[in-house]
């Protein structure tokens, strides 16, 4: 983490646990139901996974998605590192990902996954990154875990759970597909 001077050590320890597997598997089950209603079913619809997080969970409701509907919807993968307005404080030489969404998204419902909302600018920046590779119909947004403290004028249209957080939290969302295991855990940082 940078600080004044340099980098320095950030500890954090887990205070709290907000979902387990099954809390996360019963939340994206009710985010897929409520996508399709607001959507009136699959038709021209798409989601696309905010890297690194937010690409699994986007997989994971599309899967939810067939389940439920019957009918496959297209899923891609977008690499914001290039689009931040913080590029320069994460890392001299930061880490970039492939953009990988293999369909047009031009005329598109695109639903926009990410794990967690907080300031607004990684959203920002997953718009820019978006518009880029085209002119969706709409583009609404899918969060696991919204914990406030907005920098931006940006809110989720669906939202797995609200948790209100301070500024000295981290929320860490940990999916199978990276991490080994499925939970979110709010961690704090020891002074």
């Amino acid at each position: 983490m940078p600080g004044r001077g340099g980098w320095q050590l950030v500890i954090l320890r887990d205070k709290a646990q907000i979902l387990d597997a099954e809390g996360m598997r019963r939340t994206l089950t009710r985010m897929a139901h409520e996508i399709l209603e607001r959507n009136k079913g699959v038709e021209n619809l798409a989601l696309v996974g905010i890297r690194r997080r937010g690409v699994p969970l986007a997989k994971r409701l599309a899967a939810l998605i067939r389940e439920i509907e019957g009918q496959a919807v297209p899923v891609g993968a977008l690499d914001i590192t290039l689009y931040r307005d913080d590029l320069t404080q994460l890392s001299y030489q930061p880490i970039v990902y492939r953009t990988e969404i293999d369909f047009p998204v031009t005329g598109k419902r695109i639903i926009l996954v990410d794990d967690v909302l907080y300031t607004g600018r990684t959203v920002r920046a997953a718009l820019d990154a978006l518009m880029d590779l085209g002119r969706p119909d709409v583009i609404q947004l899918a969060v696991l875990i919204d914990r406030g403290h907005r920098e931006l004028p940006i809110r989720a249209d669906y939202v797995g759970k609200n948790v209100p957080t301070s500024r000295k939290e981290v929320v860490a969302v940990m999916v199978k597909e990276i991490d080994g295991e499925d939970k979110v855990v709010i961690r704090e940082r020891e002074d």
